[in-house]
């Protein structure tokens, strides 16, 4: 498994609310607002965490109706699950640099301090690394290849926290996204701010 996907495949499960579907997943499929009852969140914070368990293949949908019910990919999971021990203790050719498990370990660290349980930005981070961190941590809950509206744009930061503005110009400035005529869409990540 390529450290990047390994990685990424824990920065996803770094996040108490993940792990709390998942755990109710693996007890059968679910539809949004059923999770969102259960969990106690809003609808649109579902959205937001269902399309990062996506991202990683954890998850599935399935459609009946006007319904839309997630389920579970446990193979996936253990799969994933169990990479990290490979590399670990077969020590494979290009596994991860002690400086890379340092980092890794600094961005769960920056994440865990400024969002909440439930997703929230407590606050935008004054120092540039950690708020470049913050900054790719929003961004990967959107869709590469879509086209936003800049409503669309306002609309998913306001999950997260209220000064859309700011973030939305982050964003831009930090090379995450590309604005041309009132139409955003993501940068590749190779584009994205560098985080020293």
């Amino acid at each position: 498994m390529q450290l990047d996907r390994l990685v990424n495949f824990h920065k996803v499960l770094a996040d108490p609310t993940r792990i709390r579907i998942l755990v109710l997943l693996a007890n059968g499929p679910l539809h949004g607002q059923a999770l969102a009852g259960k969990l106690g969140v809003s609808p649109p914070t579902i959205t937001h965490h269902m399309t990062r368990l996506r991202e990683a293949g954890l998850v599935k949908e399935r459609r009946d109706k006007n319904t839309i019910y997630f389920h579970l990919e446990e193979m996936t999971l253990r799969r994933n699950a169990g990479a990290i021990l490979d590399v670990v203790f077969r020590h494979e050719p290009g596994g991860p640099t002690e400086m890379e498990l340092k980092h890794h370990k600094e961005r769960s660290e920056v994440v865990r301090n400024f969002f909440t349980p439930d997703g929230k930005l407590k606050q935008i981070p004054a120092q540039r690394k950690k708020r470049l961190m913050v900054l790719e941590h929003l961004v990967r809950g959107l869709e590469r290849n879509r086209k936003y509206t800049e409503q669309e744009i306002n609309d998913y930061i306001k999950q997260f926290h209220g000064d859309y503005a700011t973030i939305r110009r982050e964003f831009i400035i930090n090379h995450y996204m590309y604005r041309d005529n009132g139409i955003y869409e993501l940068n590749p990540p190779e584009m994205w701010a560098k985080i020293e």
